[in-house]
């Protein structure tokens, strides 16, 4: 369980700070 939650929790990280990156690319 534990395992699974790093990795959603990393999964959510990675995508939010993706997104971040593509707005700031964006502007």
């Amino acid at each position: 369980w534990a395992a699974v939650k790093a990795f959603s929790l990393a999964k959510s990280i990675s995508t939010g700070y993706s997104k971040g990156f593509f707005v700031r690319q964006k502007k």
